[in-house]
């Protein structure tokens, strides 16, 4: 299970590597610096930056919000099949217990 990382930290991460970003030849190395200094891995720092300018719109791709909403209506969506599923079972039981024929 991978570790809840504070979102202030998240945010000073973004921010740091942002403000630095000019003095590095590409994003992967000054998220590495920055993750370096903040103690975490410098991947979930790359990935942060990129997130938060899909966020501000300056990168496309599903912002937060969206991919949020996105999760939220899959596992809807999930428990609605299983639900029909469930349904579909008891009716055909039902069906099979009215019927006539099997008494």
């Amino acid at each position: 299970m991978p570790k809840k990382i504070d979102s202030a930290v998240r945010d000073r991460a973004v921010r740091l590597v942002r403000e630095h970003r000019s003095e590095y030849p590409s994003l992967t190395a000054a998220s590495a610096a920055v993750a370096r200094q903040i103690g975490v891995g410098h991947e979930s720092v790359r990935r942060w930056v990129l997130q938060a300018d899909i966020d501000d719109g300056t990168r496309d791709g599903v912002t937060t919000v969206e991919g949020a909403e996105i999760k939220k209506l899959r596992a809807e969506n999930r428990c609605l099949r299983e639900d029909v599923a469930i349904l579909r079972a008891a009716t055909s039981f039902f069906v099979g217990e009215l019927d006539p024929r099997n008494h």
